[in-house]
């Protein structure tokens, strides 16, 4: 008999950047790259993890939450 697989869907994030890193320290502007953001407006979908939560919350002042699945 074949087991029959279970599709689950990873949760994701969705985050835009809303600030520049200009003037801003050298580690805020490595993390927004580390996110995928590194110019203005610029938008990407990431897995929600720990991790990817913490990098957000390292530079919540540049970037917004558009939604979260």
């Amino acid at each position: 008999m074949a087991k029959a697989t279970q599709k689950t869907e990873a949760k994701t994030v969705t985050v835009q950047q809303i600030g520049s890193p200009i003037r801003r320290p050298d580690v805020q502007r490595q993390t927004l790259i580390g996110l995928g953001l590194n110019k203005m407006h610029r938008t990407r979908t990431l897995e929600d993890t720990p991790s990817v939560r913490g990098m957000i919350r390292a530079v919540q002042h540049l970037v917004r939450v558009v939604d979260e699945k």
